[in-house]
């Protein structure tokens, strides 16, 4: 498996949980697709911006993840908004419905990647941001963002 060279392509990400969340630590799973939705996922057609991760009987979920249905597809075609199973060992599962119930976490959707050949979902255990922490957050990259500009004009 080392020698195929295939790589990492990115499909989806969600900016918007960096900005609403601190993300805490980062898991890779795998996704229970149907073969339609493998399709349309090689054309790009994925959005989480809306989805969410839940632990339910020992298993992982991710509900409101739309995969856009693949154009060619038929009677095979599946719901673009269904839930999906993602897939984890048990020790992680567990780990992370602990956190979820003891702490106050959630598990939010970061992006949705081709590892090889695989379609990989990587999931945040993430705390919910203050108000005052996401203005900290603009402030910081605002002043990012000035100095950036400055050395800009200074090489110029």
């Amino acid at each position: 498996m080392a020698g195929k060279g295939g790589g990492e392509k990115l499909i989806a990400n969600n900016k918007k949980a960096y900005h609403d969340y601190f993300i805490e630590e980062k898991y890779e799973t795998g996704i229970e697709l149907a073969g339609t939705e493998v399709k349309s996922l090689r054309m790009g057609k994925c959005s989480i911006k809306e989805a969410f991760v839940r632990i339910h009987n020992g298993e992982v979920f991710i509900e409101h993840m739309h995969i856009t249905p693949y154009e060619k597809g038929n009677i095979f075609n599946k719901d673009p908004l269904r839930t999906r199973k993602l897939l984890l060992h048990r020790r992680e599962i567990s780990k992370l419905s602990g956190s979820v119930a003891q702490k106050g976490y959630t598990i939010v959707p970061l992006r949705v990647y081709f590892k090889d050949s695989l379609v990989k979902v990587e999931i945040g255990l993430a705390r919910g941001k203050k108000l005052y922490d996401k203005r900290h957050d603009i402030a910081e990259k605002d002043q990012r963002r000035e100095a950036e500009r400055d050395m800009k004009v200074r090489l110029q």
